[in-house]
């Protein structure tokens, strides 16, 4: 009987737990598909990433306050400096639709986006020595300490690919 008491208030104490957890909804207003989105029609690549046949990543991140405004913008790693600028002004256009947790005065996000361009139809082999000359030639943003990340939140990456001509 004992035993039946016990395993009856670990059951109800667990049930409670679980019915205390409240799952975080999305910090961005309409969720994933529509922050993926919204990056991919923000991101504007600019002619200079266009002619050095740029790809690669960079990982951000940043700060908003309880209003979704967006401030400290900190660049943790990019493959080029070029790369981030474009996320940049993205970010900075992404203010006021971003939503923090409860009860926090701000929060701080991270994302990673992958900017690369589409397989061309014709000119591969031209196109391949551009990339590979901009590979040896970048000069990637490292990070050399350790990351205070707190309680930030890590978004999914967001893919861009642009068009070469």
């Amino acid at each position: 009987m004992k035993k039946l008491i016990i395993f009856a208030l670990l059951l109800s104490t667990a049930f409670f737990a679980q019915a205390q957890q409240t799952e975080l909804s999305f910090p961005f207003q309409g969720g994933a598909p529509v922050m993926t989105k919204f990056f991919k029609d923000s991101i504007t690549v600019s002619p200079e990433i266009k002619a050095k046949k740029a790809t690669g990543m960079a990982i951000l991140k940043f700060t908003a306050d309880e209003y979704g405004t967006i401030s400290k913008i900190v660049i943790y790693y990019a493959d080029d400096y070029m790369l981030t600028v474009p996320v940049i002004e993205a970010l900075k256009k992404s203010t006021k639709k971003w939503i923090i947790p409860d009860k926090e005065k701000f929060h701080d996000f991270i994302i990673p986006v992958s900017i690369g361009f589409n397989k061309p139809t014709t000119g591969i082999a031209e196109v391949q020595k551009a990339n590979y000359d901009f590979y040896k030639t970048r000069r990637p943003i490292l990070t050399k300490d350790q990351l205070p990340l707190n309680s930030a939140t890590l978004l999914p990456t967001v893919m861009v690919s642009y068009d070469l001509k």
